[in-house]
């Protein structure tokens, strides 16, 4: 097994007033050569909205869009016709395809909106724009893995134009989950939400993630309370199409 960990504090970071981000990978004005993606994983950001702010009218094309609201609420407006509100403990998913454009805006007025958007690159390019979002049992995310978003066609709940599945879970101190591949030779990105936990001996804490290689199965052990993300993706980049 091949794990690289990166800490949160050497993510790359923005300031707006209104937007206060972490990058995963090079996004905007923040360029790391090594940190392009990780395998068809090409976004992840930890970004925080003020009460009353948001991203204006703005474009995507051919790209796998998902949001996790982690605290506050969204509201969502698209070129599809959709004007969504979505909350903690929901799922969003958009592909944006031949291109869509939309607004993201907290609409309240003292909280602020915490948010993973992660963005994929699709299997499929300029299919035709479609947009979804569900809620998700947080209640049985200490009873083992919940699944957040799948591939088309491997399950019921939300599903991207992409062999990806999302995953979440929450563990009490000393207990441990096994990680199993869904397809043979998939990378993992592990992100902690809240916590610290260890994987292969190496300690993880709030926000640091791994990016795992070369096996099918690990297991984590939680050392304190943690609410864990796991992504699973190709590492092979999809031929365009």
């Amino acid at each position: 097994m091949k794990i690289d960990i990166h800490r949160s504090e050497h993510r790359g970071e923005a300031d707006y007033g209104w937007l206060k981000a972490k990058y995963s990978f090079s996004f905007a004005q923040y360029y790391q050569p090594n940190r392009i993606h990780f395998g068809v994983l090409r976004v992840l950001n930890d970004d925080s909205i003020a009460p009353g702010r948001g991203f204006g009218t703005h474009p995507h094309d051919n790209m796998e869009i998902v949001t996790i609201p982690l605290q506050g609420e969204l509201t969502h407006q698209d070129s599809m016709g959709h004007k969504e509100v979505i909350r903690s403990g929901e799922v969003q998913v958009m592909s944006a395809g031949t291109g869509v454009e939309h607004s993201e805006f907290n609409e309240h007025a003292e909280a602020s909106c915490q948010l993973f958007q992660i963005w994929f690159l699709p299997k499929v390019r300029n299919v035709k724009p479609r947009y979804d979002q569900a809620a998700y049992d947080v209640a049985s995310l200490p009873n083992g893995w919940v699944t957040l978003v799948h591939p088309q066609g491997q399950g019921d709940g939300l599903w991207i134009h992409q062999d990806v599945w999302i995953h979440m879970t929450e563990l009490q101190p000393g207990q441990s989950i096994l990680k199993q591949s869904n397809v043979s030779g998939y990378g993992h990105y592990i992100m902690v939400i809240d916590g610290s936990i260890s994987i292969d001996e190496h300690t993880l804490y709030r926000r640091d993630e791994a990016q795992i290689r070369d096996t099918d199965s690990f297991e984590m052990t939680a050392l304190e309370t943690a609410r864990i993300l796991a992504i699973e993706v190709p590492l092979s980049l999809p031929r365009i199409r």
